[in-house]
């Protein structure tokens, strides 16, 4: 591959060699797709004509080491998932042997469906770790930074390790400017649309069949947090998602719940509290209090940890800069 790197006013050349008119297709994907995904991610523009490339912006040089890598992995299509979850290993980890084909971070291995599945960035990799070494562990961050998903994927490989009986996945049903009200049908279904992410996250990480046969069996159960008063949950994998939404009494009451070789974990947003105004968020507080408890593990994610589409993060950055502005 041979690289062209004039002075910063003008484009960097790119010239993949050697030629391969396969890979070149499953490097840019239908209607050249792959690219624009990349263009978005780094702000960059990236024109081609066959091996060769131009790509101009202020990322150029790492959309040129990107392009570089996603070659060498070309030689099955690319999805864009593929090109995304690539990107976001380049940006945050350190590259070794960039273009290898091998991953580019260290971490834990969860056993689950998705065989590819683990720590995308440095605070990932903190995070899974901490799940495994902590019977309590807060995930706290901004949307799309995997807290939940690596959270319930975490409990799917304890499960699968046999290292936990029962799998136990609840969140408060605090609404989000709506009125649970208008909804049809009992206090169940009121409540299941709050709780469909953590059925999306299991049905994706064991499959549907599996799932529904374990949720039948009582091993999996997936209920409001007001469900969880007044029991005591031993040898189970117990998650906690939304508590930016439970109340101080609620954070207290689920974490008395842990029983004996239980693990919990608590995820939550503290910049998105849909509380009533003037009621303090349990989420908060409890980073307060068990900060310097000995067994309990904190991991703080940033706009940098976001997995899901390159312009979540920089509407996340928009609005701390916009926070950070306003009086």
């Amino acid at each position: 591959m041979k690289i062209k790197a004039p002075s910063k006013s003008r484009p960097v050349d790119l010239v993949l060699s050697p030629v391969d008119n396969t890979l070149l297709a499953n490097l840019c994907g239908p209607l050249d797709e792959n690219l624009r995904q990349i263009e978005t991610a780094l702000d960059v523009a990236i024109a081609r004509r066959g091996e060769r490339f131009m790509v101009r912006g202020e990322q150029a040089r790492r959309a040129v080491e990107a392009l570089q890598h996603f070659y060498v992995l070309a030689r099955q299509p690319l999805s864009v998932d593929d090109i995304q979850l690539g990107l976001i290993e380049l940006t945050n980890a350190p590259v070794r042997r960039l273009g290898s084909g091998e991953s580019l971070t260290d971490g834990p291995q969860l056993v689950t469906r998705k065989a590819e599945l683990h720590g995308r960035t440095p605070r990932q990799i903190e995070y899974l770790k901490a799940i495994q070494a902590h019977d309590i562990t807060f995930g706290i961050g901004p949307a799309g930074t995997g807290k939940t998903y690596l959270a319930v994927a975490s409990a799917v490989d304890a499960f699968e390790r046999e290292t936990v009986e029962r799998i136990i996945l609840t969140r408060p049903a605090v609404e989000a400017g709506e009125r649970l009200g208008f909804l049809p049908g009992d206090l169940a279904q009121k409540v299941d649309p709050y709780l469909r992410p953590l059925y999306d996250a299991l049905y994706d990480l064991m499959g549907f069949d599996r799932v529904t046969k374990l949720y039948e069996k009582g091993v999996i159960e997936v209920a409001p947090l007001a469900f969880m008063r007044g029991r005591t949950l031993n040898h189970a994998f117990i998650i906690l998602d939304e508590a930016q939404n439970t109340t101080p009494e609620q954070m207290k009451m689920f974490l008395t719940r842990i029983g004996i070789g239980a693990k919990a974990v608590v995820t939550g947003d503290v910049t998105q509290i849909d509380l009533p105004k003037g009621q303090k968020s349990g989420l908060k507080e409890a980073r307060q209090i068990l900060a310097e408890v000995r067994g309990i593990a904190f991991t703080e994610f940033l706009k940098e940890d976001v997995v899901r589409h390159p312009l979540v993060a920089r509407i996340v950055e928009a609005y701390e800069q916009h926070a950070n502005q306003t009086p």
